[in-house]
């Protein structure tokens, strides 16, 4: 089984609170898959961070995992990596990976995986997780660093540290993270155990994400909730305006449940009940009348989705109670996000 992952936490303060830089562990924050990579007796696992058995899904990490010594346990990142490429893919390349029951040679050769390590849990069977980071990094390094060249470079890539004088000069190279495919920084103690979950008993560590994209769109179809919410209206499908052919309609593009407070979960459930126009099972079809500035951490071209993108991680930041429908934000303007990007 894998060690109890050891959880960020988000930073909202000024980093400068956090005193000197070189205190700290910097690394780049990598949108991909957390997993820890196990090989004992012979055999490799790898773990997922809601302790899922995912080995069948990368058969090539786990392949070359098998030339690691036994009784070692590495934690990292699970990205979309071409080999010999200097950057990973969109998280997007991972998707087939997941979603499919039957992994293809078409789909492990479009969507090639690899391993990014940042963490080394235990090293020839001992438990390093109560040794302090900067030890455990250096052991990794080592390790790395004793692998041929093709070990090296397609399976155990080590997330390289970010290294600057200040933290504006900090900053201004987390500014740069959508262009390098990342979501921002880690900061990480030097002199941090590894601890379980999101506690900061063992030392702490930061995650200084960049603002999400954010664009104001329309609700136009909701679901009843899950738990203690079942009784609500509270998910809910949102949609922008695509103006082609000079014929302006709604598109939905996202589906979002979160960031809003149970009043006004409550009072958005209300108007869904008295706004429906048809019902599709569980699904209401509402008149559009609501604004809600939506954010999301990444967008990617998507022919399987009518608007042709498919965002990540999209939540209801606010609900623009100021604004008219006529006032949301249109298809191209998602679309331009991604020419800005670069993808």
């Amino acid at each position: 089984l894998p060690y109890p992952f050891f959880l960020a936490h988000p930073l909202q303060a000024d980093p400068a609170t956090l005193g000197d830089p070189a205190h700290w562990q910097i690394e780049w924050k990598w949108d991909g898959i957390r997993a820890q990579l196990v090989k004992r007796a012979g055999r490799v696992w790898l773990w997922s961070r809601g302790e899922d058995l995912i080995t069948e899904r990368f058969p090539e990490i786990a392949g070359r995992g098998a030339a690691l010594p036994d009784g070692f346990v590495l934690d990292g990142e699970i990205l979309a990596w071409e080999p010999g490429a200097s950057a990973p893919l969109p998280f997007a390349r991972l998707q087939p990976r997941i979603a499919r029951k039957t992994l293809t040679r078409k789909i492990l050769a479009d969507s090639p995986a690899t391993l990014l390590a940042y963490d080394l849990l235990e090293a020839h069977g001992r438990d390093l997780r109560s040794t302090p980071l900067s030890e455990r990094r250096a052991q990794l390094e080592t390790l790395a660093a004793s692998l041929d060249g093709t070990l090296a470079r397609d399976l155990l890539r080590v997330s390289p540290r970010v290294v600057a004088p200040d933290w504006p000069t900090l900053a201004r190279l987390r500014d740069e993270s959508r262009a390098r495919g990342v979501e921002g920084l880690m900061l990480k103690e030097r002199e941090s155990m590894y601890g379980v979950g999101r506690t900061k008993a063992s030392g702490t560590w930061w995650k200084w994400k960049i603002d999400p994209y954010a664009v104001d769109a329309v609700l136009v179809y909701a679901q009843r909730g899950h738990g203690r919410r079942a009784s609500l209206y509270t998910d809910f499908t949102f949609a922008v305006w695509d103006e082609a052919d000079g014929i302006r309609t709604l598109v939905p593009f996202a589906k979002a449940y979160s960031g809003l407070t149970d009043e006004e979960m409550r009072e958005v459930d209300a108007i869904v009940r008295k706004t429906t126009i048809e019902k599709f099972g569980p699904v209401r079809s509402v008149t559009p009348t609501l604004v809600f500035e939506i954010g999301f951490e990444g967008i990617q071209t998507s022919p399987r989705h009518k608007s042709g993108v498919a965002v990540r991680f999209p939540r209801m930041l606010r609900w623009r109670t100021d604004k008219h429908i006529d006032d949301a934000d249109s298809l191209a303007m998602l679309k331009g996000f991604i020419v800005k990007r670069g993808d």
